[in-house]
């Protein structure tokens, strides 16, 4: 299914390339917060008479993907999460997909789908993650006795496992694999289960533990934060939660979860944060990828050979803060990927008209949810070393601006508007 006839002027300028008088045909791929971003701040510079812009999406729902902790543990359901993307989209008069991408011909300019084929003029990746638990034998969630919240049916998946622990209580791990990017859910977990399990007085039957390969506490792939050790430290040992670091988990049992060079860990409810590969379908993609399936780009998001392909979020690789014992990736959080859409869809709109976009470099501000309060992070730049000592704070009303920040990000969201970034997370 193409996208109709179009009939184009070009006026070429030497420098940034071509200028066109016609309708722009932009294809998107992805629907989280990258895509859904790209396409608000795509529509805010270029009106319909300047862009036809698509967005392709395998799910039909925008889910708040920070939540995916209080859904695992009951404290949000999926809906109350989630909105469909058809009736936003359509207010933006962007048009939307339902559909699988297969693959992308970047010679030809062609999206290919399970069930289409969406030519385009500009392409803008934002098809997030694949989660690699295949690294660790027995992370399922579906197939093994280990959980992970990493997309809605692994989510909802470990909530049952958190409703069966309640009713026949164990000791828990909570850990990340080798090479794992996304650091933050894994203390929000543990602090999580430790403030569930307190107001269910069973805390004394469910001892926890933390396994992360990160070399100190608060690491997350950036190299730390100002003060975000000596609190995650402090936290985790007021509450009895045992941690090691620099670990690297191999396997995950009925029983127990497995370490390599150490003694196994006790564990009835495992829960492992894997590391991340690129979609399938867009590194499969000839000459889109790095060898790990993600995206390679310049200072603007734009891919380093392919012509006029973009690539935002999860999708784009970044490399490691520096080395560690065992691996620990760079971090992508909904704050950075929304700021490299915002960069990449500026650049996009700027070339249209014969420009260049701006650049910047990536921030991080996020709010850490510790069960009966929050901590605070920001960081700018994220990758050290940086202009400004980072901010940490921590207290309760982190945790109430957190649930405050979700109410108002959805809220804007669903009726397509510009959301409130000022928080971060």
């Amino acid at each position: 299914m193409g996208s109709g006839s179009w009939d184009w002027d070009w006026d070429w300028d030497w420098d940034w390339g071509a200028t066109m008088t016609g309708r722009v045909r932009i294809v998107i791929a992805g629907g989280s917060f990258g895509g859904l971003t790209t396409a608000y701040e795509l529509r805010r510079h270029l009106g319909p008479d300047r862009a036809e812009i698509t967005l392709i999406a395998k799910d039909d729902r925008f889910a708040f993907v920070p939540s995916f902790p209080w859904v695992a543990l009951g404290r949000r359901s999926l809906e109350q999460i989630s909105f469909g993307l058809a009736g936003p989209l359509a207010a933006k008069h962007v048009a939307f997909a339902h559909e699988t991408v297969t693959g992308i011909d970047t010679g030809a300019k062609v999206v290919l789908t399970d069930h289409a084929e969406h030519p385009y003029d500009f392409l803008v990746v934002a098809t997030g993650h694949r989660s690699a638990n295949d690294a660790v034998e027995g992370l399922g969630p579906f197939d093994g006795p280990g959980h992970s919240p990493m997309s809605a049916p692994e989510t909802e998946e470990l909530a049952g496992a958190v409703r069966r622990l309640l009713s026949d209580p164990g000791p828990v791990v909570v850990g990340a694999a080798p090479g794992a990017s996304c650091i933050g859910p894994v203390y929000e977990l543990a602090f999580g289960l430790d403030h569930l399990l307190r107001r269910r007085a069973l805390r004394h039957k469910v001892p926890i533990t933390v396994l992360t390969p990160e070399p100190f506490l608060g690491h997350m792939g950036m190299g730390g934060a100002g003060k975000i050790r000596q609190l995650l430290e402090g936290a985790l040992e007021e509450r009895d939660i045992a941690y090691r670091t620099s670990v690297a988990i191999t396997a995950i049992t009925d029983d127990a979860v497995e370490t390599e060079g150490e003694r196994s860990t006790p564990s009835v409810c495992s829960i492992v944060i894997p590391p991340l590969a690129g979609v399938r379908a867009v590194a499969t993609s000839p000459g889109l990828t790095n060898p790990k399936g993600f995206v390679p780009v310049d200072d603007h998001y734009r891919h380093q050979t392919a012509d006029n392909v973009y690539a935002v979020g999860v999708a784009v690789a970044l490399p490691p803060a520096g080395e560690t014992a065992v691996p620990v990736n760079f971090p992508k959080t909904g704050h950075m990927t929304e700021q490299m859409a915002g960069i990449a869809a500026t650049d996009l709109a700027a070339r249209v008209e014969g420009r260049q976009g701006p650049t910047a470099e990536l921030s991080a501000r996020c709010v850490l949810d510790m069960g009966d309060r929050g901590a605070y992070m920001s960081v700018d730049p994220v990758r050290p070393p940086r202009d400004r000592i980072p901010t940490v704070s921590e207290g309760r009303r982190w945790l109430l601006a957190k649930q405050a920040f979700e109410r108002a990000y959805l809220y804007h969201a669903r009726r397509g508007r510009k959301m409130p970034t000022t928080l971060g997370w």
